[in-house]
């Protein structure tokens, strides 16, 4: 199997410099990152490599493409930020383009995706109370065994990954966990007159890109249309043309009653996120009882409208539908012993790795990493491939080939 990897002494400084004054909260690959462009990304000592994790899908766009980074850079150069205390240009021109975009009455815009999901949290329970008439404190919200939504505390409360909850609590209360992709579990789940909204991943990315059957999203827009409960979809992975479509449940032309996005609504180049929902929703929520200093700041509004132009303009949808496609039909003709199954939509992809070695995944990763190419694996065995949407036929076909030599160096 793998032998030690040889590290050059640039990269070792910077990697010690992080491991002595940083916390160790990450397991990395060894590899030191300096600067980025479309798919590729180079390291510290000038090597090229094939980016197959795309910063967790918050890449879409590509490294650092231009009309995003001539946004961020003239806005930086204006208004940065005045906090919501004061009303910018930017914010409503940022509330009415991604409101229009998108086919929502408002936004309530964020920072960090896990911010957002917590936003759509409190607002599911404000609806609850003040709509729905769910008795104080009572509010229930449904979610996913395998799910993955952050990790603040309160996201962690419903999280079924022992990494994600051990020595972490005590919990927040009013979550009910029922399996992913099972319509049943969720009909008898929303049966109950306390639940106020169904929070949910249309394709599991953490969990190693599972996709559900085909159904699940109009099955569970049906189920809460009929027990009048708040379909919460978490796009902040499967959005923004990941998936081969705008939004993963656009696939079955589904619209959710809260929509949260983060990752790729900055092309990658600072935090931003938004939860979308129509008046009667969004509405519920007055002054002082939500916010957040930096949300909807100037450079997070010029940059998110720049973001989302350059998804539509370059059609990034459909060429991630049809690159994953690629990508799917190239890796089956691997026909590789290692791999037990390809799955995924668009370009948001993964393979699982079968092997007497536990560490395989992790090692193939390594291999990828000398050959060119970085990916990362999640829950042991599975492998994310997910590079920027922008990728070429060509550039598919080389970083197959890749994985197809990383692939034989598991037999040695």
């Amino acid at each position: 199997m793998l032998t030690t990897l040889a590290i050059s002494d640039t990269t070792q400084y910077f990697i010690n410099l992080e491991s002595n004054h940083g916390a160790h909260n990450y397991h990395p690959l060894p590899v030191v990152l300096k600067k980025g462009s479309g798919v590729f990304v180079w390291d510290v000592d000038d090597k090229r490599y094939f980016d197959f994790l795309s910063g967790y899908s918050a890449v879409n766009q590509g490294h650092c493409h231009p009309k995003i980074i001539k946004a961020l850079v003239e806005q930086a150069e204006q208004l940065t930020l005045t906090s919501r205390a004061f009303h910018s240009n930017l914010l409503g021109e940022y509330e009415a383009f991604i409101t229009q975009f998108f086919g929502y009455d408002k936004v309530l815009p964020m920072n960090t995706g896990v911010e957002a999901v917590e936003t759509a949290l409190k607002l599911a329970r404000h609806w609850g109370y003040r709509v729905k008439g769910i008795a104080t404190n009572a509010a229930k919200i449904i979610v996913c065994a395998d799910n993955f939504h952050g990790r603040t505390t309160g996201v962690i409360s419903f999280s079924t990954d022992p990494t994600a909850t051990k020595d972490f609590g005590p919990f927040n209360l009013g979550y009910e966990i029922i399996p992913f992709n099972d319509l049943t579990a969720l009909s008898i789940a929303l049966n109950d007159p306390s639940v106020c909204g169904f929070l949910f991943e249309p394709i599991q990315g953490e969990a190693g890109v599972v996709v559900p059957d085909e159904g699940y999203y109009l099955g569970v827009r049906a189920l809460c249309d009929q027990y009048n409960v708040l379909m919460m979809a978490d796009e902040i992975q499967t959005g923004l043309a990941r998936t081969g479509k705008m939004l993963a449940c656009d696939h079955e032309n589904v619209r959710p009653d809260i929509l949260i996005l983060g990752k790729a609504l900055s092309g990658g180049t600072l935090p931003v996120s938004a939860v979308l929902a129509d008046n009667p929703v969004m509405m519920t929520i007055q002054p002082g009882e939500h916010g957040s200093t930096y949300g909807g700041n100037p450079l997070a509004a010029a940059v998110a409208i720049a973001s989302l132009n350059v998804l539509k303009e370059e059609n990034l949808s459909a060429h991630a539908a049809a690159m994953g496609q690629l990508l799917r039909d190239e890796l089956e003709l691997l026909q590789s012993p290692f791999i037990s199954i390809v799955r995924g939509k668009g370009l948001l992809n993964a393979i699982v790795i079968q092997h007497p070695n536990p560490d395989a995944a992790w090692e193939l990763c390594l291999y990828l990493k000398e050959l060119g190419l970085l990916a990362k694996p999640t829950h042991g065995d599975k492998i994310r491939l997910a590079p920027p949407l922008v990728i070429t036929k060509e550039q598919i076909l080389e970083s197959v080939e890749i994985i197809s030599k990383g692939l034989k160096k598991l037999a040695v």
